[in-house]
């Protein structure tokens, strides 16, 4: 069913309005994507903060012209829609490069930093990391000295959890020192008087 003026016209806004709030734009041929396939494009747009556009490609010439982008539409092949990025601006060529891998969607070209770029600089774009993936790696390459600090902190701490503990543990008991006995000395016997001899006979 054909659209009417009003629809046309409200498609037009909202390309425009994309248009001027994108960072960049990535353009691809969707022919033969399937009605699946389609659903798990716009999902994935959807977490990747990129809004997913399909227009025709007079439409979409019209509406980056008012936007100030000197775009002809109508030179790219097959059935026409937009990747518009609103935060970073690698996330289009990602989000469209990552279906083109399971689907029959093809890039066909983009704008970047307001200059129109062909297809092979998209697809070199969709192979880079994300914004998202950057920072996660930047964040790591951070803490990765902090974490060993941390643990060094821990380790020091069990050791001294480990020293307090032996502190407070109940001491063996001490054996009393055993005291010799000095022996006994024995008194000096008292010295044997001689027998007194006995008179001889007469």
């Amino acid at each position: 069913m054909p659209k009417s003026r009003k629809q046309k016209e409200d498609a037009k806004a909202k390309l425009v309005d994309a248009f001027k709030k994108a960072k960049s734009v990535v353009f691809a041929d969707y022919q033969g994507l399937k009605v699946a396939q389609a659903d798990k494009l716009r999902k994935a747009a959807r977490e990747s903060n990129v809004d997913y556009l399909v227009a025709k490609k007079t439409l979409f010439t019209l509406a980056a012209k008012e936007a100030g982008y000197d775009l002809d539409a109508r030179k790219f092949p097959g059935m026409m829609g937009g990747a518009f990025g609103l935060e970073d601006e690698v996330a289009p060529a990602k989000v469209l490069g990552d279906m083109t891998k399971e689907t029959s969607i093809k890039l066909v070209g983009g704008l970047f930093e307001g200059q129109m770029v062909d297809a092979d600089k998209v697809i070199a774009l969709s192979k880079l990391p994300s914004r998202q993936q950057l920072l996660g790696q930047v964040v790591g390459t951070i803490y990765a000295p902090v974490s060993a600090f941390v643990r060094v902190l821990n380790a020091i701490r069990e050791s001294m959890d480990g020293g307090s503990k032996a502190l407070e543990a109940p001491a063996a008991p001490v054996a009393e020192p055993k005291v010799e006995e000095k022996p006994v000395e024995s008194a000096p016997e008292a010295p044997v008087a001689p027998a007194a001899e006995a008179p001889a006979a007469a």
